[in-house]
């Protein structure tokens, strides 16, 4: 199975870059202006005369044409107070995927919130319960417990499981993912720019493509085209990034807070 999935963070209107969403240079890096979203969108209607499509019910012969998905990381407020609107000009849907143990906190989704846009179309899923900064770092039984108090949570909100999730920051490793599937979590996002789909113990593992502020809207829509010349770009980006990660580790991510701050 193949699929080309987009990761977007928040999406900011009248320029309040801290009114939605988690703080910082970091986080502010993913988050794009509702203007700049809405020409992603309509960019993207262009490239593609399809709706966005479910991991669930992709089959093993879903490669032609390639299916696209968007999803939406953390939680932040303006997945229903800005993104689920401009979505449903279009009549599409796209996946949320919380950080549960942000709910109903200063700038991030409440319950009430969640309950209906799952009620609109849209999947509800976990992005983890608390973030962590490195989630390959946790031992077996943190990591179940970061799927499992995440999913029951959102489960309890909206009335029914939640079977899909997303990994905080890109730190994915098939412990990860390993852990996923005994929460129950049966489609899992991760970081990595590819549209090859492979199961961990039953769970659907799907590669993303990310979304950073400034990013041209033919850019967004090339990516999630048929035959497309910025996803090897991206892939080998990715992939140089992965290389420092393996090599500094924890150098790697004080490195990369510096040249945030700094910027």
């Amino acid at each position: 199975m193949k699929a080309v999935s987009l990761l977007y963070h928040d999406v900011i209107g009248a320029g309040d870059w801290q009114s939605s969403g988690f703080l910082g240079p970091g986080a502010a890096r993913y988050k794009l202006d509702r203007a700049e979203f809405a020409k992603h969108l309509a960019a993207i209607v262009k490239a593609r005369d399809a709706q966005p499509a479910i991991a669930s019910e992709l089959g093993e012969s879903s490669e032609s044409p390639l299916p696209f998905l968007l999803t939406f990381d953390d939680g932040g407020e303006s997945a229903y107070t800005c993104v689920a609107d401009l979505l449903e000009e279009y009549d599409w849907r796209a996946y949320f995927l919380v950080t549960a143990g942000y709910i109903g906190t200063s700038r991030f989704l409440n319950a009430n919130q969640i309950r209906d846009l799952r009620k609109r179309g849209h999947l509800i899923g976990s992005h983890s319960f608390s973030h962590p900064e490195k989630m390959t770092d946790l031992n077996r039984e943190a990591l179940i417990s970061e799927w499992s108090r995440s999913v029951n949570v959102l489960s309890d909100i909206i009335g029914e499981p939640v079977r899909s999730a997303s990994v905080p920051r890109g730190f994915y490793s098939a412990r990860v993912a390993e852990a996923a599937s005994i929460a129950g979590i049966q489609v899992l996002f991760n970081s990595e720019p590819t549209t090859k789909v492979r199961n961990v113990n039953g769970c659907l593992v799907f590669g993303r493509f990310t979304v950073v502020q400034g990013m041209a809207a033919d850019v967004a829509a090339a990516l999630v085209s048929t035959r497309s010349l910025e996803r090897p770009k991206q892939w080998l980006y990715w992939n140089f990034k992965k290389l420092f990660k393996s090599l500094g580790g924890r150098l790697y991510l004080g490195a990369r807070n510096w040249f945030l701050r700094s910027g």
